[in-house]
């Protein structure tokens, strides 16, 4: 069975390039019957906070692809450190009693970046009463100088990869104070959580020759890896919240109004092609279309709107979102309507209750002109609320002649129905305005502007539905 695994680190929000990562390893599992693995790489314990774990949780849970199996590496660090014992025993590793020498190599002399030759040729006896006597050193993994060849491998993205050893520096495998590196801890667990496919942004790919020397040393099969193009920012950098602010921040999006659904959509469209010509796509489409060997191997651009008022993220995921918002099932919507509505201090438990018949007519009914769930707080207030602005041009709308008067004529008549529908409203305002000898339309963009305060919205007779008998007759005499 094919595993893969997602490994973010407690240090940080839930970036959207960890999301997508997470996306792409998610969706291959479904795609293949395989399985996923959430592991928090938690053994930075100086960076690490619970603020940042809670964060990154909270952000893969409102994806809602859930995951098979959840670890914490810090719970393996025992198997970490046995590996680095076995290493040492089999002359795999060495130690390197160089003072501050946690980080790279810091060798004495010559081409020696790769190495420091003093430490790596240091007897083992030696090497062993110092390490007794408490002197602090680092474990490193001793790449093999004498062969002139290198590590291969072939990504199932950017195809044939090759590195010569020469190249590859002697890496640190324990801290001098016993605590697993990222090379260590990641190799350890991916080997013995059966990891079969290792899918991960590009900018791991050079840690991935380090990982297979440990695979191969360690005795354990290598996973296939599958690297995945960088996202970049509309000036061609790195994306980062430094740069480019909170367009980067999966809880952010949440925020936004975005649903999960288009989320997941726009971020799997970001460096792969369904290759169908479709972008509009559900979860079950998109595990039914992708395909590892479809991620492009260009880096993908987030574009960010730019003009004052818009939402600071990509126009593109916005429009998507919208897709998603106007044709999922009304029912599958409400719960975001109503935690939209609770967010703008709106919501009501009548809403949930005796009116949720309404509470379902009216989301159904406003959704058609909406892409983001916060938009049935922001665009929406007038039919949840009776205290509303009016726009500029509702008030045109308004103040054409005899309009004010005439919807003081159209809420007598409005009261005075029987029986309150769509079709006896039309039936009122087109008989009104034929008495009065008056355009149909000014009568109606003239009730939509009392009614809403807008002059765009659901049908102007559905309008009348939704706000109800009592406050349509109210807001026509107000104005």
């Amino acid at each position: 069975m094919n595993r893969v695994r997602f490994a973010p680190s407690p240090t940080g929000f839930l970036h959207i390039g960890g999301a997508r990562t997470y996306i792409f390893n998610w969706l291959f599992a479904q795609a293949t019957g395989g399985q996923v693995v959430l592991r928090i790489d938690d053994t930075d314990t100086g960076r690490n906070t619970d603020e940042s774990l809670r964060s990154i949780l909270d952000g893969l849970r409102w994806l809602d692809l859930p995951w098979d199996e959840r670890h914490f590496q810090s719970e393996r660090r025992r198997s970490h450190v046995e590996a680095a014992v076995s290493l040492l025993a089999a002359g795999a590793a060495y130690r390197d009693f160089t003072p501050e020498s946690d980080g790279p190599a810091t060798p004495t002399g010559g081409n020696a970046w790769l190495c420091n030759t003093g430490m790596r040729e240091l007897d083992a006896t030696e090497s062993d009463r110092r390490a007794s006597a408490g002197e602090p050193f680092v474990v490193r993994f001793r790449v093999p100088r004498e062969n002139p060849k290198g590590v291969a491998f072939k990504d199932l993205v950017y195809r044939k990869q090759f590195r010569k050893y020469a190249d590859i520096e002697d890496f640190a495998l324990l801290r001098s104070n016993g605590q697993p590196t990222y090379h260590l801890a990641s190799t350890v667990d991916d080997a013995e959580l059966r990891i079969t496919h290792v899918i991960r942004g590009q900018d791991h790919l050079t840690n991935t020759f380090k990982h297979i020397l440990l695979f191969d040393a360690l005795g354990c099969g290598r996973p296939q890896f599958a690297h995945l193009p960088l996202l970049l920012g509309p000036d061609g950098s790195k994306l980062s919240k430094r740069r480019h602010g909170s367009v980067v921040s999966v809880t952010n999006y949440r925020d936004q109004g975005f649903l999960p659904q288009g989320f997941v959509n726009y971020l799997s469209l970001l460096g792969w092609s369904p290759k169908n010509n479709r972008e509009v796509l559900g979860i079950a489409e998109l595990v039914s279309a992708f395909r590892i060997g479809n991620v492009l191997r260009t880096n993908a651009v987030v574009q960010v709107a730019e003009r004052p008022g818009d939402i600071p993220v990509d126009p593109k995921a916005v429009w998507l979102n919208g897709r998603h918002l106007r044709s999922m099932p009304v029912d599958d919507l409400l719960p975001f309507v109503e935690r939209a509505l609770r967010d703008m201090g709106w919501w009501s438990d009548e809403l949930g209750t005796t009116r949720r018949d309404w509470f379902r007519d009216a989301v159904g009914a406003l959704r058609s002109r909406l892409n983001l769930v916060s938009e049935f707080g922001v665009r929406c207030r007038a039919y949840f609320r009776d205290e509303f602005g009016y726009e500029a041009k509702a008030i045109k709308n308004l103040d054409k002649a005899g309009v004010r008067r005439s919807l003081h004529l159209l809420a007598d008549r409005i009261e005075a129905v029987p029986v309150f529908s769509e079709k006896s409203v039309e039936h009122e305002v087109r008989s009104l305005a034929e008495e009065l000898g008056m355009k149909a339309g000014l009568l109606i963009n003239g009730s939509r502007a009392a009614l809403t305060g807008q002059t765009v919205g659901p049908s102007a007779f559905k309008v009348f539905t939704l706000v109800g008998k009592s406050r349509s007759v109210n807001r026509l005499r107000a104005v």
